[in-house]
């Protein structure tokens, strides 16, 4: 095989690093896409959607964060519970993501957007008692929930299907039922004996 030959080959397997290019899409811009909807409806759900995205995504981390510092007592049950619930609001995210894709927009992506976009409050770096970590989630569940439920009644005005179910099924359902997980582990009830009781 000739030298100018095993040249040419050893190039073709060489990988291609340091490319750069223009963005292909702008965000905040729709793409027109044959889904029946019109592109004032679809620009209005992208971005209905890339805020809960945003604030899905803090949801998340934060479970995330507590499941890691969590403490006390209790700190098996709500370990294992935080990341079950980090899981689905991860699962959420990718279907609100790949929502924002199929509308033609473009679905925030990175930490530091997501930091300027959210509605939740931010958290201390530090550990909290589980009653607070749980009232920060708490808050954070209701902010998805307020907002989402506004975003639903938008999307079924406007026609859009497809982004109403995936508010009421996938978003409200999720996140009701964690609430309700998450809720009654702060409800203040004795643990070994019942109040106003007679015992023998």
């Amino acid at each position: 095989m000739s030298t100018a030959k095993t040249r040419e080959i050893q190039t073709r397997a060489t990988p291609v690093t340091g490319q750069k290019a223009h963005e292909i899409q702008a965000y905040g811009h729709v793409v027109s896409m044959p889904i029946a909807l019109a592109e004032d409806v679809r620009k209005t759900s992208a971005e209905n959607l890339n805020q809960l995205l945003a604030d899905t995504m803090t949801l998340r981390d934060l479970y995330k964060k507590h499941h890691w510092q969590v403490s006390g007592p209790t700190f098996y049950q709500l370990h294992l519970l935080f990341d079950k619930h980090f899981g689905e609001q991860s699962e959420l995210i990718d279907q609100i993501a790949e929502r924002i894709m199929m509308l033609g927009g473009v679905s925030v992506a990175m930490a530091a957007d997501v930091a300027e976009m959210t509605n939740i409050p931010r958290p201390p770096k530090g550990r909290e008692e589980p009653p607070v970590q749980i009232s920060r989630l708490l808050q954070a569940h209701e902010v998805v929930l307020l907002e989402t439920r506004s975003m639903a009644k938008q999307a079924a005005a406007a026609g859009d299907d497809g982004t109403n179910d995936l508010l009421v099924s996938s978003v409200i359902r999720t996140n009701e039922q964690q609430v309700w997980f998450v809720a009654e582990h702060v409800v203040d009830v004795p643990l070994a004996r019942a109040n106003g009781v007679a015992t023998n």
